[in-house]
C-alpha cells in the first residue's frame, strides 16, 4: 500500500507546452465521457481513461495482497484502495461494485424488505446492565443501522460502528458465528455510509486494554440493505462548512448528530405549543395560503398565478384575517401553526419561508395576553431545557444569559422613547398628519440617524424603538402601547388617545412575538385600511391593502378577542443557542450555484488564446 507521503494513484500530467493555433482549435472540441456522460477535452479524456485502468488494477490486486500477508491486529493493515481515490474515482467503482452484486453474484443491493425487531433506542436501554464478556445467545436481534465506521482484524474478524435514530451501536462480526452466506461474501462488498441489516444477538465485548467491554451486536449474518455510492466525509475531520451543510442536510444529518438534536427539539417546541393550546379548549385548524389580498400584517408578499382561473394571488404573509373570520362564525378559540411567506431580505434571523404560531381567543384582550403568553412560553422552556435560565450566544461570540421566569418587563413604548430621545412627542392621535410627520424627520437628523424610503411616521417610530428599546432588551421584555399608525389591525388603546392595545415581546434585541386586543369595529377597520392604502401610494410595498371580505366579516359581529402570534424559528433558535435561522430549518432558501462546466473552461481558454 502506498505510504500518506506517495501521489495519488494516478500522477498528474506535467503542464502541457504552449499550443499552436491548430492546437488551440483541437482543444476546443469536446469528447463524451463514457462513465460520467461529460463533454471533456480529448487530453482529460485520456488521463480520466488512464486512471481507471490503474484503479481497476489496484482493487483487482487488493485481494491477492489480503490473502498473502499476515493477520494484522491493526486496522489501518486493512485499508482498502478506496480511501485514496477522489471523490469521481470513488462513485465510479462503487457504481462497478454494485452493478457487480447484480450480474455476477446475483444479489439484490435493494431488496424491498427487511424484518427488524429492536428500535436501537430499545437496545441500549434493555441491555445496557450486561457485563463484560457476557451475552444473551437465546436473544434474536433484528435491527437496520448505517455504517459509520469499519474494521478488519484478518480475515475472520471485523467491527462495524453503526448509527440509527440518532443512537451509535457496535456491530461484532466473527467468523465463527456467521449463518447463510459464506463470511467473505457477507462483508467484502460493504462499505462506510452503507445501510444494512443485522441480525445477531446481544452481549459485550471484553477487551484486554480496558475493564468494561462495548455494548454490542455479535452478528450471525449481515445484509447489505442501501448501498452508498459516495464517499462520505472522513470522519475525524467531519462536515463543518456551512454552505454544504445547508445544501446537503441529509449529509449534515448523517455525520452531525448535534443537527438531528436541533431538529428533534424543534419537533418538542412546536408539540408542546400545540398541546398546551389544546388543553386550553383551542382548536388547531388550516387555511388557506393564496389570497387574492396579501393582508394580516404588514409585509411584501410574493405573488404566484393561477392559470385556471387565471387570477393574480398573493402567497399569504399571516392567516390572521381567515383566523378572526371563523372566530366571526362561532369558532371562539382557534389556533394555526404554519408556514408563511415574505418577500423579504435574507439575514440571520430571516427566511422567506418561515412557520408561526397564531392564535384568537374571543373575550381576551393584551392583559389576558399578556399573562398568557408568559404562562405559555416560560412553561415551554421549562419543560423543553429542564430550567427557566438559558444560554445564547450571537455570530460575534457574545454570550446572553436569558431569564424566562415570569413577571416579564413590561415598557410603554412612547414613554420610553420621549425619554431616551430627550424630545416630547406629539400627541399620538396626531402622528398620522403631516406635521407630525415633519417632527420625526427632524428628530431623525437630530439623532444623526438615517431610514431608507419610503419615510413614514410609522417607520420611523419602528426605527427609533429598535435604537433606543429592543436593543436593551435581553430577557424577555414586553413592549407595549404602539401608535394606531403602526398598528391597522389592532383595537384602540380605551384610555389613551391614538395608541392601541398591542404588545411585542423581545428577547435579545430579536421579536419573538406579537399580540393586540383585535379590533372589532367594521367602520374603524375600514378607516385603517385607508390610510395603510396612502402609506402604499408613498412607496410603502409593505402596508396593506384593504381586505372587503374580511370588512363584511366584521359586519356581522366579532366578539371581543385577544389576537396572538410567535415565531416558531426564533424560539428554536434562543432554545438551541443557534445564532442563524438556517441551523434549525431542515432546507433554508440558498442562492443558486452556478457550475463551471468543461466547455465553460473551454471557451474561457480559447479566449485567453484569442487575446
Amino acid at each position: 500500500m502506498a505510504s500518506e507521503q506517495d501521489p495519488q494513484q494516478d500522477p498528474q500530467p506535467s503542464a502541457p507546452a504552449p499550443a499552436s493555433a491548430p492546437e488551440a482549435e483541437q482543444a476546443q472540441k469536446l469528447y463524451d465521457d463514457p462513465v460520467t456522460g461529460e463533454k471533456v477535452s480529448k487530453t482529460e479524456l485520456k488521463r480520466r481513461a488512464k486512471q481507471r485502468e490503474k484503479a481497476q488494477a489496484k482493487a483487482q490486486a487488493k485481494p491477492q495482497a489480503v490473502a498473502k500477508a499476515p493477520r494484522a491486529a491493526a486496522a489501518e493493515d486493512n485499508a482498502q484502495p478506496e480511501d485514496e481515490l477522489n471523490p469521481n474515482q470513488y462513485f465510479e467503482l462503487r457504481c462497478k461494485q454494485v452493478d457487480h452484486l447484480r450480474t455476477v453474484r446475483n444479489l439484490n443491493p435493494y431488496p424491498h424488505k427487511f424484518h427488524v425487531n429492536t428500535r436501537l433506542g430499545t437496545f441500549v436501554s434493555t441491555y445496557e446492565d450486561i457485563q463484560s464478556g457476557e451475552s444473551r445467545r437465546d436473544v434474536e436481534i433484528r435491527v437496520g443501522v448505517r455504517i459509520m465506521a469499519q474494521r478488519s482484524y484478518g480475515a475472520s474478524l471485523r467491527f462495524y460502528d453503526c448509527k440509527a435514530e440518532g443512537v451509535s451501536i457496535q456491530i461484532m462480526c466473527d467468523a465463527k458465528e456467521a449463518t447463510g452466506m459464506a463470511f467473505a461474501e457477507q462483508h467484502d462488498h460493504l462499505r462506510r455510509g452503507d445501510w444494512i441489516g443485522v441480525v445477531g444477538f446481544p452481549g459485550r465485548t471484553k477487551p484486554r486494554t480496558r475493564d468494561v467491554g462495548e455494548l454490542s451486536i455479535f452478528a450471525r449474518e449481515v445484509v447489505l440493505l442501501t448501498p452508498c455510492l459516495h464517499q462520505l466525509p472522513s470522519s475525524h475531520f467531519g462536515l463543518k462548512d456551512k454552505e454544504q451543510r445547508y445544501r446537503q442536510r441529509y449529509l449534515d444529518l448523517i455525520l452531525n448528530d448535534t443537527t438531528r438534536a436541533t431538529f428533534a427539539k424543534r419537533s418538542q417546541i412546536i408539540g408542546y405549543l400545540r398541546q398546551f393550546l389544546n388543553d386550553r379548549d383551542f382548536l388547531e385548524v388550516q387555511t388557506p395560503m393564496m389570497n387574492k389580498i396579501a393582508g394580516g400584517a404588514t409585509a411584501r408578499p410574493f405573488k404566484t398565478h393561477h392559470n385556471d382561473l387565471n387570477m393574480e394571488l398573493f402567497m399569504r404573509v399571516a392567516p390572521e384575517l381567515y383566523l378572526k373570520q371563523l372566530v366571526v362564525g362561532g369558532l371562539e378559540r382557534v389556533y394555526e401553526i404554519g408556514r408563511q411567506f415574505r418577500n423579504e431580505d435574507i439575514d440571520l434571523t430571516h427566511n422567506p419561508e418561515f412557520t408561526t404560531l397564531e392564535f384568537y381567543c374571543a373575550f381576551f384582550d393584551v392583559n389576558d395576553l399578556m399573562d398568557f403568553t408568559e404562562e405559555m412560553v416560560s412553561s415551554l422552556v421549562k419543560t423543553v431545557t429542564g430550567s427557566y435560565e438559558t444560554v445564547y450566544h450571537t455570530q460575534d461570540g457574545t454570550e446572553y444569559h436569558i431569564n424566562w421566569q415570569p413577571p416579564w418587563p413590561r415598557i410603554d413604548m412612547i414613554p420610553a422613547l420621549e425619554e431616551a430621545t430627550g424630545a416630547t412627542f406629539p400627541p399620538a392621535d396626531q402622528f398620522h398628519t403631516d406635521e407630525s410627520l415633519e417632527f420625526f424627520v427632524k428628530l431623525l437628523e437630530k439623532l444623526n440617524m438615517t431610514l431608507s424610503p419610503p419615510v413614514t411616521a410609522s417607520r420611523i417610530i419602528d426605527k427609533l424603538t429598535g435604537e433606543f428599546i429592543e436593543s436593551r432588551c435581553i430577557s424577555p421584555t414586553f413592549i407595549k402601547g404602539h401608535p394606531m399608525v403602526m398598528s391597522p389591525l389592532a383595537k384602540a388603546d380605551r384610555a389613551r388617545p391614538g395608541l392601541c392595545e398591542r404588545f411585542e415581546v423581545f428577547t435579545c434585541t430579536k421579536e419573538i412575538a406579537n399580540a393586540y386586543t383585535e379590533l372589532n369595529d367594521p367602520l374603524d377597520q375600514r378607516a385603517r385600511f385607508l390610510e395603510q392604502a396612502k402609506d402604499k401610494d408613498k412607496g410603502d410595498l409593505e402596508a396593506q391593502l384593504i381586505d372587503e371580505t374580511f370588512c363584511q366579516a366584521l359586519e356581522y359581529g366579532l366578539p371581543p378577542t385577544g389576537g396572538f402570534g410567535m415565531g416558531i424559528d426564533r424560539v428554536v433558535m434562543f432554545l438551541t443557542d443557534q445564532y442563524s435561522i438556517k441551523e434549525v430549518l431542515t432546507f433554508p432558501l440558498m442562492k443558486d450555484v452556478i457550475e463551471t462546466t468543461a466547455q465553460d473552461v473551454s471557451e474561457s481558454l480559447a479566449k485567453v488564446a484569442v487575446n
